[in-house]
């Protein structure tokens, strides 16, 4: 790592500066260091910059020289940020090779990389925080001024600021009041996450002096339910373990008056502690647990395969214990003085794991996902930088933090699609760059699934990595009783009720009685998935997108997924005037409201994108249903995510069709995969789960390997046919996909780009075609796939895509053509 500038350089040397601007420009500027700030210059560190006529941006030190820019006279950088790096030369090697596989721009990995709070930019708006208190004495003249005009304001642009302080830079003065906590960017206007606060009662000091505690049973003796409340805080302090204002009102009935007169009364005092929403009183992960012979064996295989290879894939069923093995993992990694990176799809939907793993390692861990505020992310930032966090737990943008003692990486559920960024670039598969991360660090990977990714099985079965199953439940549990119900029988028979088979509601039932859970998964949200009209066949289109709307009868309107677009629902159509409208197909609403009639006592919730959308909504919708305050959860595949709930016994799949019957080669592995994640949730401790399967198509082959827990003979014959149409692992591909909101215009672009492709890769080039929806937010859309076999060198085919889009964006014909790159999609 360079350190200060003075190291290499003399002080009076005119030094150059590379630096990486947070925008997508396919060439870095070079700007010149003034005399003063040379030694204060180091790779890694944040300089402010002016680019273009007025803008100011926080620009990244990539590399010091002393040659000046041969086309453009380098301007003088107006300030250094940092006293030390912030960025360190392996993170900025690790961009590199990002930018070259994923053909992306170096400003996309910036902007991707960073916390908003490290790349302020003029137009950034501050803003004061709500109720902000703050120290008057613990703030300078500037701040203060600042805060008077934003308390007028509300919101202001770094190039307000500038204007009202009458100095150019403001960065410093605006990154002293982040660390405050006085103001925040609009960056972080997102929902915070929240820890669930729990009320805790202890006894004042000054009662558990013998003669106060017994003169105070005796003032007491007059108040019964105050004395009932005293007892059982005694009861349950002899267990030991704080005791929840929960626990005290369950123990004692005295009710909540009681309680709060001995609050008023300073007998008790009342304390709130963050709690996990998930907590598990039984749950099997104690510190110093012991690992059971099946997990023993998987740590000593992992252990030696690690001798010879870099990357493991542990191939662990559902419920088997691999969070355990992790662990052990980890242990060893912390011993020989190196981080771990653990990497989860979906850091709101895995919170369990994250509570465990902060149960058993403490204060060394630090989670970053983008629930947290930019604050926050920043400090995280920091603390791995300076080694503090010696664990990482974190969703896919944490391969950016800046590690140095890279020890261990874990991919938990390696074959989760969230793993994928798809907009906007880079569009990186955080699993694949995690590979190329520990390579750097000369580090361990271990990949962990239940179902891996075809191409992850392909790799271990050829040696590219090691391969470690683990078969056995931990416990012993057996895997759920699965069964498969033919909806076109149950319907012959007159068996169906709206859209549950006899066999499901049956299941129900009994479940429901034993006191038992039950999961539904529907992978459809909304109520109806197109309305149309019965007489002239007219349904409603987004107006900015190629697709029909969805009716959401909890907000009475038709939405578009894809823009956000709603408008009114339908109840004349607009084409004929005809009041015959039909509902088509449905989604969890719709599954929610049906269930409520047949069940109209239980209490049923819904976990989608809608359901979760206001703040904290989700821990709320999870934590209720671990509580048993919920009988019924139905879903999307949120449920399928990391989720463990000891009392859910049965699982019921609605319509296991809509996932089979999807134009995508991946189609088959994704439902194998989502079917099996859905059913592996079922009898996740001392009880043997069920689940039941409702399908048109009861006999397809991935719902008979579902059903025998096949996965093999499910990659066997995935692995035929992508050998016989050539797609991946066998060949690579990549997605051009052309955009513009003149059609006429976008179909010659896209005929001409493809031409120029075509001119230099040949057959590799297929396309243009129409996607599946071939227009969003207005943009008309067609798309290129360019395969190129193994055996092909793949660098120059990207070096000859990356030149030709360069060719291309130089033609004024096709000004405005927009050219999107998705390396490896899905």
């Amino acid at each position: 790592m360079q350190e200060n500038i003075d190291m290499d350089f003399a002080e009076r040397d005119t030094l150059f500066i590379e630096v990486i601007l947070p925008l997508s420009l396919s060439k870095n500027y070079i700007y010149r260091i003034p005399f003063h700030l040379n030694e204060h210059t180091a790779v890694g560190k944040r300089v402010i910059v002016q680019f273009g006529k007025n803008k100011i941006y926080t620009a990244l030190i990539k590399s010091i020289s002393q040659t000046a820019p041969e086309l453009y006279p380098a301007k003088y950088i107006i300030d250094v940020i940092d006293e030390h790096p912030l960025v360190n030369q392996l993170q900025l090697q690790f961009w590199d090779w990002m930018i070259a596989y994923y053909l992306c721009n170096e400003g996309d990995v910036m902007s991707a990389a960073l916390p908003a709070g490290l790349k302020l930019a003029s137009e950034t708006i501050i803003i004061l925080r709500e109720e902000i208190s703050y120290d008057e004495l613990a703030v300078t003249e500037k701040e203060a001024i600042l805060i008077a005009a934003l308390e007028k304001q509300k919101r202001l642009t770094v190039d307000q600021i500038s204007a009202l302080l009458g100095q150019k830079t403001v960065f410093p003065l605006i990154r002293s009041l982040l660390d405050k906590e006085i103001v925040h960017i609009a960056e972080e206007v997102v929902e915070k996450y929240k820890p669930l606060l729990k009320s805790y009662i202890s006894l004042n000091p000054f009662y558990k002096e013998e003669d106060n505690f017994r003169q105070l049973f005796e003032v007491l003796e007059r108040a019964p339910k105050q004395l009932d409340a005293l007892l059982a805080y005694i009861k349950l302090s002899k267990s030991g373990g704080e005791i929840s204002r929960q626990q005290l009102l369950e123990e004692s009935n005295c009710g909540p008056g009681a309680l709060k007169s001995l609050l008023d009364k300073e007998i008790f005092s009342l304390h709130k502690k963050a709690v996990s929403r998930l907590q598990d009183e039984n749950d099997d992960l104690i510190l110093n647990f012991k690992l059971s012979d099946a997990q023993s064996v998987a740590l000593a295989n992992i252990q030696t395969a690690f001798q010879s290879k870099d990357v493991v894939l542990l191939h662990g069923i559902t419920a088997s214990g691999k969070t355990q093995v992790y662990i052990k993992l980890i242990e060893e990694a912390i011993a020989s003085g190196g981080q771990v990176l653990f990497l989860l799809p979906e850091i709101a939907l895995t919170t369990q794991i994250v509570e465990r793993i902060k149960r058993y390692f403490g204060d060394a861990i630090g989670v970053y996902h983008s629930k947290f505020n930019d604050n926050e992310r920043v400090e995280i930032w920091n603390h791995v930088l300076s080694g503090k966090y010696r664990i990482v737990l974190g969703a896919r943008s944490s391969v950016f933090l800046p590690f140095n003692a890279l020890k261990l990486i874990v991919v938990d559920e390696e074959h989760e699609s969230s793993y994928k960024q798809n907009e906007p670039a880079p569009r990186y598969q955080a699993r694949d760059a995690a590979v190329y991360l520990a390579h750097l660090h000369q580090a361990k990977i271990v990949l962990g699934s239940a179902t891996p990714s075809i191409e992850s099985y392909y790799n271990a079965l050829n040696d590219k990595y090691g391969l470690v199953s683990l078969n056995e439940r931990f416990g012993g549990v057996e895997l759920p009783l699965q069964q498969v119900v033919s909806i076109s029988e149950e319907t012959k028979r007159k068996k169906m009720v709206s859209y549950f088979s006899s066999v499901l509601i049956d299941d129900i039932a009994a479940t429901l009685e034993k006191k038992e859970q039950v999961i539904l998964f529907q992978n459809r949200r909304g109520y109806a998935t197109i309305l149309i009209c019965k007489t002239c066949g007219f349904a409603p289109k987004c107006v900015n997108c190629d697709v029909s709307l969805t009716f959401h009868k909890s907000s009475g309107k038709l939405h578009c997924h894809y823009c956000g677009y709603h408008e009114s629902s339908m109840n004349i159509c607009p084409a004929c005037g005809s009041v015959h409208i039909e509902q088509k197909g449905f989604g969890t609403e719709r599954v929610e409201e049906e269930l409520s009639l047949i069940f109209p006592d239980v209490k049923i919730a819904r976990l989608d994108v809608d359901s979760t959308r206001t703040k904290n909504s989700l821990q709320k919708i999870i934590g209720d249903f671990q509580e048993k305050k919920t009988d019924i959860l139905i879903g999307t595949q949120m449920v399928a995510k990391g989720l463990d709930f000891d009392n859910v016994t049965l699982i019921g799949v609605i319509n296991a069709d809509t996932l089979l019957n999807y134009p995508d080669f991946r189609a088959f592995e994704r439902s194998y995969q989502l079917l099996a994640q859905v059913a592996g949730r079922a009898g996740r401790r001392d009880k043997q789960g069920k689940v039941c399967i409702q399908a048109y198509d009861d006999n397809h082959r991935i719902i008979k390997q579902v059903v025998e827990n096949n996965y093999t003979e499910m990659y066997n014959d995935e692995i035929e046919e992508r050998k016989q149409f050539h797609y991946p692992p066998f060949t690579r591909l990549i997605f051009i996909n052309v955009k513009h909101k003149d059609s006429n215009l976008l179909n010659a672009a896209s005929l001409h780009f493809a031409s120029l492709l075509r001119a230099q890769l040949g057959s590799r080039v297929l396309g243009p075609e129409q996607p599946l929806v071939s227009r969003i937010r207005n943009y008309y859309i067609k798309q290129l796939i360019i395969k190129s076999d193994k055996s092909d060198a793949i660098q120059k085919v990207k070096a000859v895509i990356r030149q030709t889009i360069t060719d291309f964006n130089g033609d004024k014909a096709y000004k405005g053509v927009i050219i999107q790159i998705d390396v490896d999609p899905y």
